[in-house]
C-alpha cells in the first residue's frame, strides 16, 4: 500500500490535468470522478476495507449526477449535478465503512467534514499509517541504492540520446519537425504554466492520499460525531417558545387575511398596486424564500432548545409547529399562483422554471417537517432537506429545463401569444432537438415554423461565434452531439434563412422576408 498509494494518487492528479486543463467541461467530469472512486475502492479493497451496504445509495447518486453533467447543459442543472456528485463523494468518504450518514444531523455533517479536512492535511505525512513501514530496514536501503542506479543511468543516457536525435533529425525532415514540436512545449515562457500545473497535480495527489488514509483509520473507529446527544441542553422554557411561535403564527395569519385580495386576486390588482408583472412575481418569490427559510430555521432551532417535559407540552408544541407550517404553505400557494399568472403573461424562462419546480419541492419539505415533528424526528431535518435538494435536481434533469421552456413557449405561440425568438435562440443545446422536431412537424403552422427556424439559425450562428476551435474529446457533451445531429437533418431547409451582422448584432431574414434580431433584449427573470 505504501508504494501503490502515492503512485495511484499521482495518477489521479495527472488524470485531472489531462481531462480539464484548458478544456471545456464535458464527459471529463464523469470520467474523473468515477475513475477516482474506482481507484479508491480498489485500494481499500486491497486492505480488506469494504463499504457499508447503505452507501450503495451514495454510489448511485454519484454515478447519476456525474453522468447527467454531460447529458444536460442548462447552467443551474449542471451546477447542481456537479455539486451533488461532489457532496455525495464527500459523504461516502466520511462514512465509508459505517454508512451512518442516514442518521446524521447538521452537527454530524459539520464534525465529520472537519475531521475529513484535517485528515487531508495531516494524514498524507503520517508514515505510521502505512502498515509495516520501516525506514531503516535493509530492504529500504536496497531500494535507495536501486533508485540511485536508475538516476545515474538516466544521466548517462541523456547525452547519448541527444546525439542520436540530432543525427536522426538531419536525416529526416518529418522527424525533425516532430522533434521541434515536442521541444517547443519546454520553452522558457512555459515554465510558469508547468509549475502551476505541477503544483495542483501534487496537491490533488496529496489530498487523495489523505482521503484514503482517513477511510483506513475510520474503518477501525467509525463513529458518528453525535449519536443522539444534543448540541446543547434544552434550556428555553415551553412558555417562552409558545409565545414566540404563537406570535409568528398570528403575524403570518394577519398578513394572509389583510393581503388576501393581493395574494389570491393579484391579476386584478397589479395596476392598482403599481407593480409590473415582473416586479409582482419577483416580490412574491422573494417573500416565499425569506419566509420559508426563516421558518424552517426557527422550527429547527426551537425544537433543539425548547423544554417539553410533559405529553401535553409535546402535543401543543407540535400543534404550534403545524400551525406555523400551514400559514407558510398558504403563502407558498399564493406565490405559486402569482408565478402561474406571470408565466401565462410572458411564458417560461429558466428562472421561472426553477422557481416553479422549487416551490413544489419546498411544499413537500414543509409538509414533511410537520410529519417529522409529530414523529419526534425533527433532528433529521438536515437529511430531509438534502433529500429535497436531490429531488429538485433530479426533477430538473428529468424534465430537461431548456427543452421544456422551448416546448411551452411554442405552445403559447400556437395559442396566439407572442414568441420571444431571441430568448429561444439563447437556450442551450438541450432545447435544440425539440425545436427541430417542432420545425419539421407537418402540424406546425408556417408562421411559427419561420420563427422557430430563426431561433435555430440564431442559435447555430451564436454557437459558431463561441466555438472557434475544435474541442478535444474530453469536452464531448452528449447534449451538444444530439443538437448537432438534429440540426444536420434540417440543414438544407435552413438554407433559405439569411443572416447578417451589423453593429455587433445578428439579424436573420426568413424565406418570407421577415427580419428578426438574434440578440434582442429578452426577459430572463
Amino acid at each position: 500500500m505504501k508504494r501503490i498509494l502515492p503512485f495511484a494518487a499521482l495518477c489521479i492528479g495527472f488524470a485531472f490535468d489531462f481531462l480539464f486543463w484548458k478544456k471545456p467541461l464535458g464527459i471529463s467530469w464523469a470520467i474523473f470522478l468515477i475513475f477516482s472512486i474506482l481507484i479508491g475502492f480498489s485500494l481499500l479493497r486491497a486492505k480488506k476495507i469494504s463499504p457499508a451496504g447503505k452507501n450503495f445509495f451514495l454510489f448511485i447518486s454519484i454515478i447519476f449526477f456525474s453522468v447527467m453533467s454531460f447529458l444536460r447543459k442548462e447552467p443551474l442543472t449542471t451546477f447542481l449535478n456537479i455539486g451533488l456528485s461532489i457532496f455525495s463523494t464527500i459523504v461516502l468518504v466520511m462514512t465509508y465503512s459505517s454508512g451512518l450518514w442516514s442518521t446524521f444531523n447538521l452537527r454530524d455533517y459539520g464534525a465529520n467534514l472537519f475531521q475529513l479536512v484535517a485528515s487531508m492535511v495531516v494524514h498524507p505525512q503520517d508514515q505510521s499509517i502505512s502498515a509495516g513501514f520501516q525506514p531503516s530496514s535493509p530492504k529500504s536501503t536496497q531500494k535507495r541504492k536501486t533508485c540511485l542506479s536508475v538516476f545515474r543511468g538516466i544521466l548517462l543516457a541523456l547525452p547519448i540520446l541527444f546525439i542520436f536525435a540530432v543525427l536522426l533529425s538531419s536525416a529526416d525532415l518529418v522527424f525533425a519537425q516532430k522533434l521541434d514540436s515536442f521541444f517547443a512545449n519546454f520553452q522558457l515562457e512555459n515554465i510558469g504554466e508547468y509549475l502551476f500545473r505541477g503544483s495542483y497535480i501534487l496537491l490533488i495527489a496529496y489530498f487523495f492520499v489523505g482521503l484514503i488514509r482517513h477511510v483506513m483509520l475510520r474503518s477501525q473507529q467509525d463513529k458518528r460525531a453525535s449519536l443522539g446527544d444534543p448540541l446543547v441542553k434544552r434550556f428555553l422554557g415551553f412558555t417562552e417558545t409558545s409565545i414566540v411561535l404563537g406570535s409568528v403564527i398570528a403575524l403570518f395569519s394577519v398578513f394572509v387575511v389583510i393581503q388576501f385580495q393581493y395574494l389570491f386576486f393579484g391579476q386584478s390588482n397589479i395596476s392598482l398596486s403599481g407593480f409590473t408583472y415582473s416586479e409582482y412575481a419577483r416580490r412574491g418569490f422573494g417573500e416565499l424564500v425569506a419566509v420559508a427559510v426563516f421558518s424552517l430555521l426557527l422550527l429547527q432551532g426551537l425544537s433543539a432548545i425548547t423544554k417539553r417535559e410533559t405529553k401535553q407540552q409535546k402535543k401543543i408544541f407540535s400543534g404550534l409547529i403545524t400551525g406555523l407550517v400551514i400559514t407558510v404553505l398558504v403563502i407558498l400557494v399564493s406565490a405559486f399562483q402569482r408565478l402561474l399568472l406571470y408565466e401565462s403573461a410572458y411564458g417560461f424562462s429558466q428562472l421561472r422554471t426553477y422557481a416553479h419546480v422549487f416551490m413544489l419541492w419546498l411544499g413537500i419539505l414543509l409538509a414533511a417537517v410537520v410529519i417529522f415533528e409529530i414523529l419526534e424526528r425533527l433532528r433529521f431535518v438536515t437529511n430531509l432537506a438534502l433529500t429535497v435538494l436531490i429531488g429538485f435536481t433530479a426533477t430538473l434533469n428529468c424534465m430537461n429545463v431548456d427543452a421544456f421552456i422551448a416546448h411551452q413557449n411554442v405552445k403559447r405561440a400556437v395559442q396566439g401569444e407572442g414568441l420571444d425568438v431571441a430568448y429561444l435562440a439563447s437556450l442551450t443545446d438541450d432545447a435544440i432537438p425539440g425545436l427541430v422536431r417542432i420545425y419539421s412537424s407537418t402540424e406546425t403552422s408556417s408562421a411559427i415554423r419561420d420563427e422557430v427556424g430563426v431561433a435555430l439559425v440564431c442559435h447555430i450562428a451564436l454557437k459558431e461565434m463561441d466555438n472557434s476551435q475544435i474541442k478535444p474529446w474530453q469536452s464531448f457533451h452528449l447534449s451538444t452531439w444530439r443538437a448537432d445531429q438534429a440540426v444536420a437533418k434540417i440543414q438544407k431547409n435552413l438554407a433559405g434563412y439569411h443572416i447578417r451582422e451589423e453593429s455587433w448584432q445578428l439579424f436573420v431574414t426568413t424565406p418570407n422576408g421577415l427580419e428578426y434580431s438574434c440578440r434582442e433584449p429578452a426577459l430572463f427573470d
